[in-house]
């Protein structure tokens, strides 16, 4: 699934302008996406462990299969989330009837994504890693 939603911009459009078989999440109209919208998405089994192990609070949709949180745009940037989790950049997902399950207590849509990206890497038993740009190890 990664490969399939990394790879959006190759694919073929339907009438809307969507990626076929995919479609956006839409935040409520009082959440202002001022940093942009991207995804993070786990397998269902996933959900309400993450749910109740993060400490901030975004928007977050779910289907059958999968739970999708709401970060700021390039949260990717540096990161490599961990399989089976998911990002989906500018939170195109796989069109199975995504629902709101979470709407946040603030104004932000966001949850953080530095400690979802900890909480996921926990869960799947995954060693957290991520790099700087130019920065080395050369001692």
């Amino acid at each position: 699934m990664a490969t399939l939603l990394s790879a959006r911009g190759r694919r073929s459009t339907g009438r809307t302008g969507e990626p076929e078989g995919e479609v956006r999440l839409v935040l409520p109209p009082s959440l202002p996406a001022s940093l942009g919208c991207d995804a993070v998405g786990v397998p269902a089994r996933y959900g309400f462990r993450l749910l109740s192990r993060l400490p901030g609070d975004g928007c977050v949709f779910a289907d059958a299969e999968w739970w999708w949180w709401i970060v700021p745009a390039g949260s990717d940037a540096d990161l490599r989330w961990p399989l089976p989790a998911c990002y989906a950049r500018e939170a195109y997902v796989p069109d199975r009837r995504p629902r709101l399950i979470q709407r946040p207590g603030t104004t932000s849509p966001y949850t953080p994504p530095i400690p979802l990206y900890l909480m996921i890497c926990q869960l799947t038993g995954v060693t957290p890693a991520w790099s700087l740009p130019g920065v080395g190890t050369r001692l």
